[in-house]
């Protein structure tokens, strides 16, 4: 019936300009294989829209008090030229998105930062040099900012993860930041962002409990880093990770399951599957974890979603199905 009413299948109120965030000299390339001296040239050709918003900056003074995250507003970067060139309308419903840079990728992530803050660079060494003072690393400079005074950085990480990632996933970064970050106070960080850290367990159990198999969980996760939450400073529990909560399936059930089905799969459905188990297990940064799965009554999709669910358990990994409708 909605196809029938010719109502819109989607609706996009913005549009989210995607700007890099790289070192000197580390733009990502994309080439074929045996092309890449050929893509390497291009590449050393080809400005950013990072490099380019520095070029932006030397040549039109206007733009100094824009920020790198707002300057889409503004502007309109054309891919063929890789020149920022200022809009002549519009520019109310455009987001500048700076990807989010994991706490491993250490310059990365304070380049970030301070591209986040200060306005108006003309190159790398401008947005090194505060106060004068030409800094060595980006976290240097950071801490030269005033950026990274007590523990303000890692609750700004936290904060900005809780708008999209799942409860899991923050306790990940967590107990990353507890093994990588110099925290100051990890007692403060966790009761500042325990609802955020809980709220999967606590749905599944209760207020009271919630927290505590929110923390047996960050045990587990912390062992990798040689930590433990009595290190840490942090509330100990009896209940050890092993309990938590797990779907009751035979990882061995599911292998032979996955495999029938796999066998029952025609080519496309077959590229499909083989997609979306990259996009599972692949945790690059810039791999797609959002997919939409279209096609008339009868062609399948059910039967690759069942052959999803009983490949990734037969691996051992949770899955749950969830649906917005029936």
């Amino acid at each position: 019936m909605w196809r029938l009413n010719e109502f819109n299948l989607a609706h996009k109120s913005h549009t989210v300009v995607h700007l890099a965030v790289h070192l000197p000299q580390q733009q990502p390339i994309v080439y074929q294989d045996g092309q890449e001296a050929q893509a390497i040239e291009r590449a050393a050709l080809r400005k950013t829209t990072l490099t380019s918003w520095f070029e932006l900056n030397k040549n039109d003074p206007s733009a100094h008090n824009i920020s790198y995250s707002d300057i889409p507003q503004y502007y309109v970067f054309d891919k063929s030229t890789t020149n920022w060139k200022k809009r002549q309308r519009g520019g109310q419903n455009v987001i500048g998105r700076l990807p989010v840079v994991s706490i491993l990728d250490t310059e990365r992530y304070y380049l970030r930062m301070l591209l986040l803050r200060k306005s108006g660079a003309i190159s790398f060494d401008d947005i090194l040099t505060i106060n004068g003072l030409r800094c060595i690393t980006f976290q240097q400079a950071c801490q030269e900012y005033g950026l990274l005074r007590g523990d303000q950085q890692w609750h700004d990480a936290l904060n900005e993860a809780a708008q999209f990632q799942s409860p899991r996933q923050l306790c990940m970064l967590f107990a990353m930041i507890c093994g990588f970050g110099e925290v100051e106070d990890v007692p403060d960080l966790w009761v500042q962002h325990q609802v955020s850290l809980c709220e999967d367990f606590v749905h599944r159990y209760s207020e009271q409990t919630g927290p505590h198999y929110a923390l047996a969980d960050i045990e587990e996760l912390l062992t990798s880093y040689n930590l433990s939450l009595q290190k840490l400073h942090l509330p100990t529990v009896d209940l050890p990770a092993s309990v938590l909560e797990r779907a009751n399936f035979d990882v061995v059930e599911e292998q032979a399951k996955a495999n029938s089905y796999t066998m029952q799969l025609n080519s496309e459905q077959r590229n499909v599957v083989e997609i979306l188990l990259s996009a599972v297990y692949n945790n690059a940064a810039d791999t797609p974890k959002c997919y939409f799965l279209d096609g008339p009554a009868g062609t399948g999709k059910t039967f690759v979603y069942s052959t999803l669910l009983h490949t990734i358990r037969g691996r051992g990994d949770d899955v749950i199905p969830v649906a917005s409708t029936g």
